[in-house]
């Protein structure tokens, strides 16, 4: 089994690609159902409302662990995240599986001059769930998590590993940040902005909006 996954378009919003050749294993995996289980770090995360929007539409298949995500979290606040994502059959390959899951960059700290964090995203696991076939105990090991085989909430189903794991490949995503000596003046332009923007409301309710008794607007 061969396992690739990219990084598709660019900035904080990306599309992971991931894709996995079976060989001749894979030639009997049709009625099975195979999954990429891969730990996100908290670098990056998966937003729950847009996946659920995906998957109404079939666009997408994945579960997420836990399935409660903070998506306002910066990365040094936030956790890890496990995402099993149903892989479908690729049409041009009798043996090969792909999926696309929409990832998204946190917020991260400040850093020196030019530098930039960098996220690391390991290589999935692949899991395989056969619920009618027997696969083989030379090369398939019962898996440690129970997942739905199905892709939803429903009955848990037992998942098997490859026995003999694969060459895997880490990839590594830059992320821009801040610098630490800008924080400084950052801040006195957010406040003196802020300051700004709301005299104009402000001034503009005042000559042509309507106040309760609370409020006296001065000519």
């Amino acid at each position: 089994a061969a396992v690739t996954q990219e990084l598709l378009q660019e900035g904080f919003h990306r599309d992971l690609l991931v894709k996995l050749d079976l060989g001749e294993t894979g030639e009997w995996a049709g009625g099975c159902t195979v999954v990429a289980r891969s730990h996100l770090p908290p670098g990056i995360y998966v937003d729950p409302y847009e996946l659920a929007s995906l998957q109404q539409y079939n666009l997408t298949k994945a579960v997420l662990i836990p399935d409660v995500v903070d998506v306002e979290a910066p990365e040094y606040s936030a956790t890890g995240l496990v995402v099993l994502l149903y892989l479908e059959r690729d049409p041009r390959c009798s043996h090969c599986f792909r999926g696309v899951l929409p990832v998204h960059v946190r917020y991260h700290r400040p850093a020196g001059d030019g530098e930039a964090a960098l996220v690391a995203l390991k290589s999935p696991e692949v899991l395989v769930c056969c619920c009618d076939d027997h696969l083989s105990t030379e090369s398939w090991k019962p898996a440690e998590v129970e997942a739905p085989c199905s892709g939803k909430r429903d009955y848990p189903c037992q998942w098997y590993s490859a026995a003999h794991k694969p060459a895997y490949e880490e990839l590594t995503l830059q992320v821009p940040v801040g610098l630490k000596q800008h924080s400084a003046l950052v801040c006195v332009v957010t406040l003196l902005a802020t300051v700004f923007c709301s005299s104009l409301i402000l001034a503009a309710v005042c000559k042509h909006g309507h106040f309760f008794s609370l409020v006296t607007c001065s000519e």
